[in-house]
């Protein structure tokens, strides 16, 4: 009767086999959660609605590309508390508008927070049929006082009568043309904007300043260090107003 032949061991006499195996991409880590918590903590009822939430977007994930697939495994640091985090930048806002909400964030985790708040409503602007769609299921579900506008974001910006405490934008577009999306609305309702950036937001910054739409503006505007990434800034933009011509 032959010998049963051995599995091959690497140097360090363990199977290769062990070393391929990798970390399913669309699964949290488990300690994801607690460590976006513990940066951004919220109430009960809060993560309550934020549990939905993701549940929700997990089980999109599968066929609608919502997030980068390589964020999936750390996404309540990478997005949620990312999210969260603006809260505190602005804490008194009530009316809060999402440019390019895509799967939800900042603006559908911080209607998830102001839920239950006298006068708080969160419009999440979305360009993408798919992704709105999504945002009206996540909104259903999490019962949470936003509406979603399937518009592109300068024709939003461009009929948009309300008024607006907070302008977010995360991940949309280079921060030189979202402000010249943008500019009409933080300079017509006076609103905060708040731009979450990676490590050129800086750079990112004095480029938009430099702009040709940017020289019929006056902007004051600082950076804010990132919670959830260190090198990471938010861009807070307040005081937008158009500059005199002689």
């Amino acid at each position: 009767m032959p010998k049963a032949r051995r599995p091959r061991l690497d140097r360090e006499g363990k199977s290769p086999l062990r070393g391929r195996i990798r970390r399913d991409p669309e699964r949290v880590e488990p300690t994801d959660r607690d460590r976006a918590l513990t940066l951004t903590p919220v109430s009960r009822e809060t993560l309550e609605r934020l549990d939905r939430f993701v549940a929700l977007l997990l089980a999109w994930q599968r066929t609608t590309n919502l997030i980068a697939p390589s964020t999936v495994s750390h996404l309540w640091v990478r997005h949620v508390a990312d999210s969260l985090q603006l809260l505190d930048l602005a804490p008194a806002a009530r009316v809060w508008v999402d440019l390019g909400a895509g799967g939800g964030f900042p603006g559908l985790v911080i209607a998830c927070a102001l839920a239950g708040r006298p006068g708080a409503h969160v419009h999440l602007i979305e360009s993408n049929t798919k992704k709105a769609a999504f945002l009206r299921e996540a909104q259903r579900l999490t019962e949470t006082p936003a509406s979603v506008h399937g518009a592109r974001i300068e024709d939003f910006v461009a009929s948009f009568e309300g008024p607006a405490d907070v302008v977010a934008a995360r991940a949309v577009a280079p921060l030189k043309s979202l402000l010249d999306q943008c500019f009409p609305l933080l300079g017509k309702s006076g609103a905060t904007g708040l731009f979450p950036n990676g490590q050129n937001a800086e750079l990112e910054l004095r480029q938009a300043r430099e702009s040709r739409a940017a020289k019929a503006w006056t902007i004051n505007a600082t950076l804010v260090p990132s919670r959830t990434d260190p090198a990471g800034r938010i861009i807070v933009i307040r005081d937008v107003e158009r500059s005199r011509t002689t």
